[in-house]
């Protein structure tokens, strides 16, 4: 898929405010970049377990951080596991841009990604994209387990839209 954007303000907590290293007078350059990468490594064990802890079956998971982005890889079965890799990634507060590299064994067509506006629905995404309101539902399951109601979506998440053909 690519190279994906999102707002940087926007999602899950998963991260303090204050990770930034600051380094005492005292402090050593060594002793920095040392507590740069031990604040790198934990973000990364951070949201390698937040893919897992949804379910989400990724062989050879592996997550870079780089300040606000992030690089995955992996292997998944189908496409909708990834994109949902994607979008749990992204919608993490603090992560800006995710590098999908992640590879799908069995390929099929990919879905649309949509940035939540003020004011929409899960109903009003369903009409603009499927042109019916009711199948609202298919989003919903779509998104699980990101999502655990129709009623619990705000403005910047990132949601995914499958393509469910004519």
């Amino acid at each position: 898929m690519g190279l994906f954007s999102f707002l940087k303000n926007a999602g899950a907590k998963l991260f303090t405010k204050n990770e930034e290293v600051k380094a005492p007078v005292t402090t050593t350059t060594s002793n920095v970049e040392e507590m740069a990468a031990a604040i790198k490594k934990s973000r990364e064990a951070a949201l390698e377990s937040l893919v897992k802890s949804h379910g989400l079956n990724v062989e050879n998971l592996s997550i870079d951080v780089n300040d606000d982005q992030v690089v995955v890889y992996g292997q998944t079965e189908n496409v909708a596991t990834k994109e949902k890799v994607v979008l749990t990634l992204g919608n993490v507060d603090g992560i800006a841009c995710v590098d999908d590299r992640i590879s799908v064994v069995q390929t099929e067509p990919e879905s649309v990604f949509y940035e939540v506006k003020k004011g929409d629905t899960l109903s009003k995404i369903s009409k603009e994209h499927y042109g019916d309101m009711m199948k609202y539902n298919i989003i919903f399951e779509a998104n699980k387990p990101m999502l655990t109601s129709p009623d619990l979506i705000y403005p910047g998440q990132v949601l995914r839209i499958p393509n469910i053909g004519a």
